[in-house]
């Protein structure tokens, strides 16, 4: 409607030809001719502010003319924004002053005041459309987040209105550009939905801002890589296709809770800042779907069917992702309007946490049924060994996480854990709690004893696992190489908080026993030709010399040529064997060689031929011990492989 329409339908003015001006228009009001002074006075003052009020909505009608239906009144003049806005509530209270007083001379008023609000609801409407849409890339949730924290923080009742320009510009100074608009924009639609709710409008005003801030939630998450999913559409996937899934809802998951939907919380609450249901029913209808879908996700894995042990990591992954996130969740989602993505979060953890406890009982299982049978040559590491470590050391690496997977879930053990794996229980300790002393503390965890059981169970195979050879000797050896392995891996992780150094130190103890047993079984014959009696060994005669020399060689010769693809991995390890050897063999053998050296002498004066080492000789052949190509790769039925795992399992791979 043009401004002369509008004139037309809201006055009457005289027959005289003049400008019709406000002044005139008053006076052509017909007034009730009982009215009180003062009720005059208040009539004239609201017809005043329907004349104000018509000037400005006019102008500014989108289908009043081009101008003002391709432009923006908080763009072109911000100082005339405020008294559009200013007119619009004047307005309001004139309608209402004339509804109160309503004779029916002042109905035309009423009809005239009407026609201007909604030409003024639907100028801020677009105002509204075009902000939101104008600043969409500073409107985003990573801005607003940041600018909640500013400077320059918005408080509920701040409006456009309540600061002059210069109060603006000053206020801004230290925050960037980009921050100081965005700031500007925050205040110009918090002081349009503030006009348009208090006008009735509050709807119109709602429709718009959840149409375009939906999208933005939207188009945030496929950034983010994120995109819903069906159950059947879970179940069908490759594990690697899911796992590239996983990785990206991992990253993401962060910065959706803390600066997507933060920060869309934070533009809700504060531009429906007047109203407490519109904010969270607004903030709901725009989020709820999306973050329900978003914490459905992880539920939807450990939903699907098959998986095995090693991805166990994955799942932990997830549920750490959401139990670290889960104080901003309860924060962002704390409306009852929104319970359902707490309730979704909720859901997915009890799913998850299901899953890891039924995983790790299926791993368990899996080592307890190993039933590989063909030893490993030299009695090198067994492939079990090296997976089990590395896949309990990546466990310890989720304690926290785990501890609260199994907070409600007391562990049982099948049997009591013998004293010789673990410290010794209290007098007051449950056979089905046991304590684990680490250094001058006792710890009692959850996940300590869960992983101290599968090290034992792990042992106890290992144990079933060294039967297989012949050579007891080899035996006791595969037993040092893979207990020494298992105190070494729990030294180098977090494993030695959660089972402590005293059991770190006991299982090397261990080691070294069986190091032990392998020596004596292993060279016991060849010290056993080594006469230990000096004053016997100054009464041998030549012949006697001889044959003594002679069984030694034997002994030596079969002992070393038996020994020769035996396998030490361990490089300390196999030092301090090779070390062990020789200081029990070579001082001893020097004082036999330098006893029979004179009795076996040729005239030649050269070493006799039945002399077939020298003490340095059998040095030399020491060192070559313990290296031989024992291979590990024998097929386990058990697969602990990491290579799909988390990205912490990527630190521990030997």
């Amino acid at each position: 409607m043009t401004r002369k329409g509008m004139r037309s339908i809201c006055y009457h003015p005289s027959p005289s030809h003049d400008d019709g001006g406000p002044s005139r228009r008053r006076q052509a009001s017909p007034a009730p001719s009982s009215a009180s002074p003062r009720h005059t006075i208040s009539t004239a003052l609201m017809e005043g502010n329907i004349s104000n009020a018509e000037e400005i909505i006019t102008k500014w009608d989108p289908q009043g003319t081009s101008f003002a239906s391709i432009t923006s009144i908080f763009y072109e003049s911000r100082a005339e924004a405020r008294q559009f806005l200013r007119a619009v509530v004047d307005l309001q209270r004139a309608m209402r002053f004339f509804m109160a007083d309503s004779p029916v001379s002042r109905s035309a008023l009423l009809v005239c005041a009407q026609s201007l609000m909604q030409a003024a609801m639907r100028r801020l409407q677009k105002e509204f459309y075009q902000i939101l849409s104008a600043n969409r890339d500073r409107l985003d949730p990573d801005s607003v987040s940041t600018s909640t924290r500013s400077s320059l923080s918005l408080g509920s009742n701040y409006s456009v209105s309540d600061l002059e320009e210069e109060e603006i510009r000053r206020a801004t100074e230290c925050i960037g550009e980009v921050e100081r608009v965005s700031n500007l924009a925050m205040a110009d639609l918090l002081s349009i939905a503030d006009c348009m709710i208090s006008c009735g409008y509050g709807k119109e005003c709602v429709d718009i801002y959840k149409t375009i801030r939906r999208s933005i939630v939207d188009e945030g998450l496929y950034k983010l890589g994120f995109e819903k999913i069906t159950p059947q559409h879970v179940q069908k996937l490759d594990w690697e296709i899911l796992d590239i899934r996983i990785r990206s809802w991992l990253g993401a998951s962060k910065v959706v809770i803390r600066t997507l939907f933060s920060g869309e919380r934070a533009l809700c609450d504060h531009v429906f800042a007047s109203s407490d249901t519109i904010r969270q029913t607004c903030f709901a209808e725009i989020s709820k779907e999306p973050a329900v879908n978003f914490f459905a996700f992880p539920e939807l894995v450990a939903s699907k069917m098959k998986l095995s042990p090693e991805r166990v990591f994955r799942i932990l992954d997830l549920h750490g992702s959401i139990t670290e996130v889960w104080p901003e969740i309860e924060a962002v989602f704390s409306s009852e309007s929104i319970s359902a993505v707490r309730s979704q979060a909720t859901s997915s953890l009890l799913k998850l946490g299901e899953v890891v406890r039924c995983l790790l009982a299926d791993f368990e299982s899996a080592i307890q049924k190993e039933n590989s049978k063909a030893a490993v040559p030299g009695g090198a590491l067994h492939p079990l060994t090296r997976y089990v470590m590395n896949y309990v050391a990546f466990l310890a690496d989720y304690s926290d996480v785990l501890d609260g997977i199994y907070a409600d879930y007391p562990f049982h053990i099948p049997t009591p854990l013998p004293e010789s794996f673990f410290h010794a229980p209290t007098s007051t300790s449950a056979p089905s709690s046991p304590s684990f002393r680490g250094g001058d503390y006792l710890t009692t965890s959850t996940t300590s004893v869960r992983i101290a059981w599968l090290v034992l169970v792990l042992l106890c195979k290992l144990d079933s696992k060294a039967e297989v050879y012949r050579e007891v000797a080899l035996a006791y050896l595969f037993l040092a190489n893979n207990l020494r392995y298992v105190a070494n891996k729990v030294q180098g992780c977090k494993l030695l908080e959660l089972l402590g150094d005293v059991w770190a130190a006991r299982q090397e103890a261990k080691a070294r026993g069986y190091a032990s047993s392998y020596e004596r079984l292993a060279w016991s014959k060849v010290l056993a030709a080594i006469p230990q009696d000096r004053a016997a060994m100054a009464n041998m005669d030549a012949q006697a010399a001889r044959e003594q020399m002679r069984r030694f060689n034997e002994a030596f010769e079969g002992a070393y040529r038996g020994q020769a693809k035996w396998v030490v991995p361990d490089g300390r390890f196999r030092e301090e064997l090779k070390l062990s050897i020789a200081r029990k063999l070579v001082p001893a053998y020097r004082a036999f060689y330098d006893s029979c050296r004179p009795l076996l002498r040729e005239e030649s004066g050269s070493r006799p031929a039945v002399v077939r080492f020298a003490p340095e000789d059998l040095g030399n052949r020491l060192s070559d011990l313990f290296n031989g190509a024992g291979s590990t790769a024998l097929p386990v039925s058990v697969s602990v492989s990491t290579g799909t795992g988390s990205s912490k399992t990527s630190r521990r791979s030997k």
